[in-house]
């Protein structure tokens, strides 16, 4: 899923990356020792067995104690989602600000699983105010779909991850601000360490198609979604089934045309709860705060808001 930012684009600090890796993986080895205790139904962890035991798919490349697609992985705000979705309506709005300018985009999605394959149709709306001038209209019509290639899960289960691929078509709608199609493959991995911490990355190149200055242009585009679910067996709050803290890194590296090299990376420090599900629909609501990260994405944003609304059923 992909949420079109102002056009400046982004190269991440590989210290940046190193550092809050580290920081996770010495949180995630103090939680170690809970995994000895009982574990909440809320988060699946998989059973010990034998790899040879539990491997399938093309090649056995695949692990059924693999966590993938077991609500173990927060849903992103910004960066597209990655795990697998059986049935999923989605509704985002993300406002932001910068001098002089306003900016919302607001969309709906929608995602189905046929087996281990998630399909996604995305429907967006864009609006920009800019010294005194507004431009809206219908962005790209998204259609996107994923697949897991690869699962690798340690003997204790501490350790699961899964490697796959992506590809995301955009189709012009011929608006404003849908002028040109796009064409976006990915490749993501969805890993989860202990029974709370998850890491989500995703890179992907885009390329654009058709007329006009952005006609030929390839960005590449990566992000990182850190999580930390927390069960209602360890926090109960009332209404609530998993609280899910985030903090995500969106950037994009223009690689051609004039803008060639230009960088833009934002942050996002948010929050993400699985309510009580009502009848047979699970509810989930989240709240964001994005914040610019280097000069490139300074330039268009200086603060941001997004809320996020996910219906499971």
């Amino acid at each position: 899923m992909k949420i079109k930012l102002p056009s400046h684009h982004v190269s991440l600090s590989a210290s940046v990356i190193a550092h809050l890796s580290l920081l996770f993986l010495i949180w995630a080895d103090a939680d170690a020792g809970e995994r000895a205790g009982t574990i909440s139904s809320d988060v699946s962890t998989p059973s010990v067995a034998s790899a040879t035991d539990t491997r399938y798919g093309l090649f056995n490349l695949l692990d059924h104690r693999s966590t993938y697609g077991e609500g173990v992985f927060p849903e992103p705000f910004l960066v597209d989602d990655s795990v697998l979705e059986d049935d999923e309506f989605r509704l985002d709005w993300l406002h932001t600000r910068a001098k002089g300018q306003h900016g919302d985009l607001a969309k709906a999605e929608l995602e189905k699983g046929f087996g281990l394959l998630t399909v996604e149709l995305e429907v967006p709306f864009e609006q920009t105010r800019s010294d005194g001038q507004t431009m809206r209209g219908m962005g790209n019509f998204s259609v996107g779909a994923r697949y897991p290639v690869y699962q690798f899960v340690s003997e204790s289960g501490f350790f699961n991850s899964t490697f796959g691929a992506a590809v995301e078509v955009g189709i012009p709608t011929g608006s404003q601000v849908g002028k040109n199609a796009e064409f976006v493959p990915k490749v993501f991995n969805d890993m989860s360490l202990g029974r709370h911490f998850t890491i989500q990355s995703v890179l992907g190149l885009s390329t654009l198609y058709g007329g006009g200055a952005d006609g030929g242009l390839q960005t590449f585009e990566y992000g990182f979604v850190f999580g930390y679910s927390i069960p209602h067996r360890e926090l109960p709050l009332p209404g609530i089934r998993q609280l899910a803290p985030v903090f995500e890194l969106k950037g994009e590296t223009a690689l051609n045309k004039d803008g060639a090299g230009s960088n833009s990376l934002l942050g996002n420090l948010a929050i993400r709860a699985n309510l009580d599900p009502i009848g047979e629909v699970q509810p989930r609501i989240g709240l964001g705060y994005v914040f610019p990260i280097d000069q490139g994405a300074r330039r268009d944003v200086r603060s941001g808001v997004i809320t996020s609304f996910v219906f499971e059923y």
